[in-house]
């Protein structure tokens, strides 16, 4: 059975690993034709910041320093993060139909190694998330390959609004080693 995280609600002024955030925006692309501007936007419904918490620290640090430092060596441009899906509409295959991508579905049940492989977090793809009862989220998955990056004053004022939680240090901690292995995998043919 998956390992039930643990998250804090406790809201600081900055941006923090392990943030989750609801409603977020995602320009897909923005391009012109015939002198009207075109934007496409995804909703995702839930994301969780994924860059390292020391970066987001010394950015924000550097924005409030007074006076201004002389170089903005500290200062991010975006950060990564990655959307949350419902756990029982990935396994349908259903979690991003409303963008018109149907994506093959993950059988609950095809075969008991793959499930409890699943829930255990033991597929580098994946990472299952079940939340304590007196968190209002469903049971969940992180796709590791559908991480992207968002401007960070965007992310830092919708924080304001939308914050949900942060998932517990030692989580995040477990989260982000399992994101920098998928992303560090060596890619076969």
């Amino acid at each position: 059975m998956a390992k039930t995280i643990k998250v804090d609600y406790e809201n600081v002024e900055w941006l923090s690993q392990g943030d989750l955030i609801k409603n977020v925006e995602f320009i897909e692309y923005a391009i012109e034709k015939n002198g009207e501007i075109e934007i496409s936007k995804i909703n995702f419904p839930l994301i969780i910041v994924l860059t390292q918490d020391c970066d987001l620290n010394q950015d924000h640090m550097f924005r409030k320093s007074d006076p201004p430092k002389s170089t903005q060596d500290k200062q991010l441009i975006s950060v990564l993060v990655a959307p949350i899906y419902n756990v029982e509409h990935f396994y349908d295959g259903k979690h991003l139909s409303e963008i018109g991508l149907n994506m093959e579905p993950f059988e609950k049940r095809p075969k008991k190694i793959k499930n409890k492989l699943f829930i255990d977090n033991e597929i580098p793809r994946y990472h299952s998330l079940r939340f304590p009862d007196d968190v209002p989220l469903v049971e969940s998955v992180i796709d590791f390959k559908h991480y992207f990056s968002i401007n960070v004053l965007y992310i830092e004022k919708l924080k304001k609004t939308n914050f949900v939680g942060k998932v517990s240090e030692l989580y995040r901690e477990d989260i982000s080693h399992r994101f920098s292995a998928f992303l560090s995998r060596i890619g076969l043919p």
